[in-house]
């Protein structure tokens, strides 16, 4: 199983500082600040020496957080470029001799085999890949008990439909969206996938995986009015972000949505 859908991996293997700087600005800086305070809520409790693997790392910003908190984190990622500044991150954090680096297929399963894993990051790696299920299933395995935390980003079908209709006043690009199975990357360019609830819900059921909660991620940011900048103001609307995205009613429209995943009882142990 392929992690990066065919003619797809192109796009991670150039421009990682493109990817980097996209980070940087209030939009990028919301994705990983909002997942990743998510995800300490659920953290396990430090009883021992910890292990965490981060599918599809990126430039490392999640890896660096955990390690930084006392984990030992593998980061896998098939882009060489993006390991070369997730490597860096590391050693200007101080905190090399807690991070193994893995230029590996990160969907197969032979490169989750070092596990098991206390706590495991797969953030948009889903939306890009032949298989998610295969995914999950793989990240299942590597999951230490069902204590053991997987959390998962991928990008909301609904969320697409309101930046079509609002941020872009295109209508017929909306209309499309509401049962659109993927959409258009801004950033790198192609398709990327798109998940509604129920369908991520029942790939999570059928890898034997149980939601523990359901966040919404960026649910009105990317809609603010220029008036409000969102530098000068990031803090508060990380604030009002937080808020709404623990309400359904809100995260069910959220550009991103982060699920808190752990492994059924009938998994394993």
């Amino acid at each position: 199983m392929t992690m990066i859908a065919r003619g797809e991996s192109e796009r991670f293997q150039t421009d990682a500082a493109r990817y980097a700087a996209y980070l940087e600005i209030p939009e990028g800086r919301l994705r990983l600040d909002l997942a990743f305070a998510n995800l300490q809520e659920f953290l396990p409790q430090p009883t021992g020496a910890l292990s965490a693997l981060d599918i599809g790392c990126g430039t490392g910003t999640t890896a660096v957080r955990l390690a930084r908190l006392g984990f030992r984190v593998t980061l896998l990622d098939s882009s060489a470029a993006m390991l070369d500044l997730a490597k860096h991150a590391a050693q200007e954090a101080g905190v090399t001799e807690r991070i193994t680096i893995k230029l590996q297929d990160a969907g197969h399963s032979d490169s989750i085999a070092s596990g098991p894993f206390d706590v495991i990051v797969c953030h948009n790696v889903l939306e890009y890949v032949d298989e998610p299920e295969a995914v999950l299933r793989c990240a299942n395995r590597a999951m230490r008990n069902s204590s053991s935390i997987l959390s998962l980003l991928v990008r909301n079908q609904a969320g697409e439909v309101l930046k079509a209709a609002i941020q872009a006043g295109d209508l017929a690009a909306a209309e499309n969206n509401l049962s659109a199975d993927w959409g258009q990357e801004v950033l790198y360019g192609g398709k990327v996938r798109l998940f509604t609830a129920d369908g991520l819900r029942a790939m999570l059921k059928a890898a034997s995986l149980t939601l523990a909660v359901e966040r919404g991620v960026r649910v009105i940011a990317d809609y603010l009015p220029a008036r409000i900048s969102r530098h000068a103001e990031y803090d508060r609307i990380l604030k009002l972000e937080r808020e709404l995205g623990r309400r359904p009613e809100f995260g069910a429209i959220a550009r991103y949505t982060h699920c808190l995943v752990r492994r059924s009882n009938s998994s394993t142990e």
